[in-house]
């Protein structure tokens, strides 16, 4: 069974979204570019495929069914399965830029 994973950003240099975008093209994922402003937040909720967010700027706090809460930052990537039940709220002043990407199947 697949796992709610996190992979944390570890490059000295900011993330690049044309790169990060054609990670996850290359990892198997349709990419949609998507932008949160200050105070958002989606109610809990699942998607029927398989997802990552791979956050380009600000701070993004998931909180994912029996596994926790998380804050991502510029670079902190994602792994979520399908039909995981997770909430996401914006974090402080900035507005949130990520990509998710929805595994092709």
């Amino acid at each position: 069974m697949v796992e709610y994973r996190i992979e944390r950003w570890n490059n000295r240099t900011p993330p690049n979204p044309a790169m990060l975008r054609l990670l996850l093209d290359r990892d198997g994922y349709n990419v949609f570019h998507w932008n949160d402003a200050p105070h958002a937040a989606h109610p809990k909720h699942a998607h029927d495929e398989e997802q990552s967010h791979w956050i380009i700027s600000g701070t993004l706090e998931l909180t994912v069914e029996r596994v926790g809460t998380f804050e991502l930052g510029p670079g902190d990537r994602d792994f979520m399965p399908a039909n995981t039940y997770h909430s996401a709220r914006v974090v402080g002043e900035e507005s949130v830029s990520y990509l998710i990407g929805i595994k092709r199947t």
